[in-house]
């Protein structure tokens, strides 16, 4: 098992991580110092829970938990609302939940962040403990604390900073994923290479797809990813400067949610759109050399990721990202690779360059 902490004084936690994690027992050690003597809501969604929920129970109540409730939610984005996190709160009155009670949020990106939302507002915020089973949320949504839902204005418009108090992270839950499941949480992968780590890219690049079916190796890359996040986040909690670097690809991507209504591209897949659009566009700006931006789209294609869009006007993306939450006064702020390990915010790109580096993306 490798472990990653993150580092915020009285808001620290550990981040474990391991192929059997569930089945070798350490998760009910790992959950008895939070879960002994009090009641828990497992949260999770239609398509996990069946799969998952099971082990997590027993889990749960092997380390102690006086009772284990349960709140599952229909799978996808657009369960992500206000209306769906008020069904939680409500299960969690239902289950007698107290302000010493805990929610455990099981499942991918979306969970993780409702899970999180509704413990931060619950009684005015109540414990968590996030089970990511996706690769998307052991290294994106798993790891630092924001929460969020959407609104038709746009994605993740609502939320909170809160943090865990553990994430378990059991890479035989990786198993169960489909492939374009698995290739979601490359795209966040090849993104945190992209930004701070030459090497992984590199190790990326040699390891190909073979890391679909290697569960270990991938557990140790896991690890690595996220203890790049956690060293930014134990800096830069509430993403006032160095955090935005990590908001590479979101930018575009979340643009292409929107004009999607959610409906279209996966959130790893609009990502790594949205990072072979941002080395594109730092090319056209001098920023980053063009053999690197090809290095970056051939490293997404490896791990079948897209990087094009299909459906969407270049005008209609240009009008969401100025609505995105990152935007100041309508300025979309654009994190831009100079090199492959390292990356800029700008707020100074010229809109011509966004339109023009649009039209080369959509198809």
């Amino acid at each position: 098992m490798e472990t990653v902490h993150v580092s915020l004084g009285d808001r620290s936690y550990d981040i474990s991580v391991a192929k059997g994690l569930f089945a070798s027992g350490k998760a009910v050690e790992l959950l008895a110092p939070f879960v002994r003597g009090v009641k828990v809501l497992i949260v999770s969604d239609s398509n996990v829970f069946p799969l998952c929920g099971g082990t997590l129970r027993r889990a749960l109540l092997d380390a102690g938990a006086a009772d284990v409730a349960v709140s599952v939610f229909p799978a996808g984005e657009t369960s992500k609302h206000l209306g769906v996190i008020g069904d939680v709160c409500r299960d969690a009155a239902r289950a007698g939940l107290d302000r010493g009670s805990l929610i455990a949020g099981l499942g991918g990106g979306v969970t993780g962040d409702m899970a999180a939302f509704a413990a931060s507002i619950y009684m005015r915020g109540i414990r968590c403990v996030q089970v990511p089973t996706s690769l998307l949320a052991m290294i994106d949504s798993g790891v630092g604390g924001k929460t969020g839902v959407d609104l038709p204005e746009g994605k993740n418009l609502v939320g909170t900073f809160y943090q865990p108090k553990a994430v378990l992270m059991d890479a035989a839950f990786l198993a169960t994923l489909p492939v374009r499941e698995m290739s979601n949480g490359f795209a966040e992968l090849i993104k945190h290479a992209v930004l701070f780590d030459r090497g992984l890219f590199d190790e990326l690049e040699s390891a190909g797809d073979a890391l679909f079916r290697d569960l270990d190796r991938l557990a140790a890359l896991v690890a690595r990813s996220c203890a790049l996040k956690a060293a930014v986040v134990s800096r830069d909690e509430r993403e006032q400067g160095e955090r935005m670097l990590l908001n590479l690809g979101h930018t575009f991507g979340h643009a292409i949610e929107k004009v999607q209504d959610y409906r279209g591209l996966e959130h790893g897949e609009a990502v790594a759109v949205g990072t072979a659009a941002a080395a594109q566009l730092s090319v056209r700006l001098g920023l980053l050399d063009a053999d690197s931006a090809q290095k970056i789209a051939a490293l997404l294609r490896m791990f079948r990721l897209p990087v094009t869009v299909s459906g969407c006007a270049p005008d209609d993306l240009l009008a969401a990202m100025a609505s995105d939450k990152k935007a100041v006064s309508g300025v979309p702020r654009i994190v831009l690779p100079l090199a492959i390990g390292r990356a800029e915010v700008r707020t100074d790109v010229p809109r011509s360059e966004l339109r023009a580096v649009w039209e080369t993306v959509c198809e």
